[in-house]
């Protein structure tokens, strides 16, 4: 019985110093964060189609953390400059991811700027790459006899086409695809940012 006492003062010790060195003092550095020059707060409709990104889990397979040339070659894959954490003051939550499924995604608006091409990709991703195994999304389209005044027509090959009528993207599609057109982290990191993160201007070897 007497041990209880400070054996429950040191717990809560050590719960309260990792808190404090885990949860707080993270968030107070990160708070002081300003966003990377360029890098512009999500419009209402590249919000809504964030908030599409996260429920559909997309997370689960694509990453959006390129990593530094001593960790991966990513900057060889096409996916851009290593991730610093003012890339990332926007996103709430963050999506950094850590699985690779598919490609990582930070800078999929500035690889493929396309929207209608996005919009086929959800679709079927097998009418752009028939080895792929990313779901389709049909559920965020709509199949009418005849597109209407403002409707988005998605382009598919004739072996994708519906038997009838036409393919058009819902709001959802279309917000969520508006998101992913403003994944473009491509502008220069912080100076600061790149030596506090160790990512400096090293090259990958061959």
């Amino acid at each position: 019985m007497n041990r209880i006492v400070p054996l429950a003062t040191l717990a809560l010790g050590i719960l309260a110093f990792a808190t404090l060195l885990l949860v707080i003092a993270p968030a107070a550095q990160i708070r002081q964060l300003k966003a990377t020059p360029g890098l512009q707060p999500y419009t209402a409709q590249e919000q809504r189609g964030r908030d599409i990104y996260v429920a559909q889990g997309c997370l689960y397979c694509h990453s959006q953390q390129p990593r530094a040339p001593e960790q991966a070659p990513d900057a060889q894959r096409g996916w851009g400059r290593a991730a610093v954490a003012s890339d990332y003051v926007h996103d709430r939550p963050h999506q950094l991811g850590t699985m690779r499924t598919g490609p990582d995604l930070k800078n999929v608006g500035a690889r493929l700027p396309s929207r209608d091409w996005h919009l086929t990709h959800l679709y079927q991703p097998r009418a752009i790459f028939d080895w792929s195994i990313m779901p389709a999304y049909r559920y965020l389209f709509e199949v009418k006899a005849r597109a209407e005044p403002g409707d988005i027509v998605v382009a598919l090959p004739d072996e994708f086409r519906p038997d009838t009528g036409v393919v058009v993207a819902s709001e959802d599609a279309l917000d969520l695809v508006a998101y992913l057109l403003a994944l473009d982290r491509t502008m220069p990191a912080p100076d600061g940012a790149v030596r506090d993160h160790g990512y400096e201007s090293r090259e990958p070897s061959e």
